[in-house]
């Protein structure tokens, strides 16, 4: 897959996302280590099209885990929700008017491992 809107389209294409597929995003979005920004956007694109569906056991896993280290493991405020990136994710949760059962295990997950969790999320759960 030549980007990430190509792969999208075919990880979409069924409508659900299978183990299979965790594991060739997984493959594809960690080649060099990190997740960044476009490709953080991604999984929540990917999540909000994927909501409510019977979808891998897996991908709610990747889905926390990959969304947590693009926001806990950066250079500029490594183990804490900084106020860009609070306001970042909000704006992902409540972009599709729900908060779905992955984002609040990615909001649990977050609560979880930040040195502190800003009262912005916490009303989100």
């Amino acid at each position: 897959m030549s980007t990430l809107e190509e792969l999208k389209r075919d990880l979409l294409a069924d409508g659900v996302i299978d183990a299979a597929e965790v594991a060739r995003i997984k493959d594809v979005l960690y080649a060099d280590g990190v997740i960044d920004k476009e490709e953080a956007d991604f999984l929540f694109e990917l999540n909000d099209a994927v909501s409510g569906k019977e979808n891998a056991p897996e991908w709610e896993e990747f889905f926390t885990q990959a969304i947590c280290d693009f926001l806990l493991k950066d250079e500029v405020s490594p183990g804490e929700i900084d106020a860009e990136e609070e306001a970042w994710l909000i704006s992902k949760v409540n972009n599709d008017g729900r908060v779905d059962e992955a984002e609040k295990a990615l909001l649990r997950a977050i609560k979880a491992q930040a040195k502190s969790f800003p009262a912005g999320l916490e009303s989100l759960l």
